[in-house]
């Protein structure tokens, strides 16, 4: 009689290749039923037997589906996104443009608060790829190891946004950091502003415009351009905060560019505060082009990205992997602009 338990591994829904218990017991070297007793009841295996099933998983990254076996192979008609944080504006209207455009094809969205760090989006997706959702949206490109190569295992189509890069996981639309930095540097030097700053959030990507900003202005010929650095994420307290440190060390500062529109909104707050005119005596640039930014007083300059568009063609990719499609030109540039207003 044929022993079901060690029979030829089913394949995965849609024909994904995703990384299945059969390959960890396979590598283990023991049964699939062990190996599965070993991830549930470790209490019931020796100690080696834990040991080379757990060194399989760590291995192969996989992750356990918590669907019923039953429903394999069927959709969930969820995707789920992981951005920063939900308590500013910068990410909401990526949200709300994801969460419609998924609705008009029939899918739901399922919302985490990643956080700034490895460790929190590592758990989130431990979670999230166990109920093997029929995509993932992905903010950025810097994920640790671990969660690459859970992604990569699962076969789970993955969009990456906010960010570019060399080596995607998957598929990725976004634009390029370092390039708003060297932009907005050149927006503000052809304007005259010769003494710059940068009030940055200390996230990986907020200090990468710091840091290619900073850089641009050197080869303008400009003065070393102070980058103050606060925590993530942003707020109109930090933007004030980080203005009075940022004039105790440079008094003289004629413009400042700050990685958010909020952070920029603290920092004209304190200078009205103080009796700075802006931008006669300093001007400020955001980032992001949230809706008040135009209805301030003097109304901002910032950095706008197109987030509605960069969510519908996160969708597009998703919706079309998920029905079979080839997915062509997987790494979308949809760029930026700058929008010059009387803060500057």
């Amino acid at each position: 009689m044929k022993d079901e338990s060690v029979s030829a591994p089913r394949r995965s829904r849609r024909g994904s290749g995703a990384v299945t218990l059969h390959d960890v017991a396979r590598l283990a070297g023991v049964a699939p039923i062990t190996a599965s007793r070993a991830l549930n009841q470790p209490g019931q295996v020796s100690a080696e037997v834990l040991q080379r099933v757990s060194e399989a998983v760590a291995a192969t990254g996989y992750v356990r589906n918590h669907q019923a076996g039953g429903l394999a192979s069927a959709r969930s008609r969820l995707v789920a996104a992981l951005v920063p944080t939900v308590a500013g504006p910068m990410f909401a209207s990526t949200v709300q443009a994801l969460s419609d455009a998924l609705a008009a094809e029939g899918y739901q969205l399922l919302l985490g608060q990643s956080g700034y760090g490895d460790s929190r989006e590592d758990a989130l997706l431990e979670a999230i790829i166990g109920r093997r959702p029929d995509g993932i949206v992905l903010t950025g490109t810097g994920h640790s190891a671990l969660a690459r190569q859970r992604l990569r295992a699962a076969r789970i189509p993955v969009v990456e946004t906010w960010d570019l890069g060399d080596e995607p996981i998957d598929m990725l639309v976004g634009f390029s950091h370092e390039a708003v930095g060297r932009a907005v540097a050149g927006f503000l030097h052809d304007r005259g502003y010769r003494r710059l700053a940068m009030l940055a959030g200390d996230d990986p990507r907020s200090m990468r415009r710091a840091e290619a900003f900073a850089a641009q202005a050197a080869l303008l010929g400009l003065p070393t351009v102070p980058v103050l650095q606060v925590a993530a994420p942003t707020t109109l307290r930090s933007g004030r905060d980080g203005l009075t440190a940022l004039l105790r060390s440079q008094p003289d500062c004629e413009a400042v560019f700050c990685s958010s529109d909020l952070l920029a909104l603290g920092v004209i707050t304190e200078a009205q505060a103080r009796g700075l005119a802006v931008p006669r005596q300093l001007a400020v640039v955001g980032f992001g082009d949230q809706d008040f930014a135009a209805d301030l007083h003097p109304a901002l300059s910032t950095v706008r990205i197109d987030s509605q568009a960069m969510a519908r063609q996160a969708v597009r990719f998703i919706v079309d992997r998920a029905d079979g499609h080839e997915v062509s030109g997987q790494s979308v540039d949809i760029g930026f602009s700058i929008v010059g207003r009387q803060s500057t």
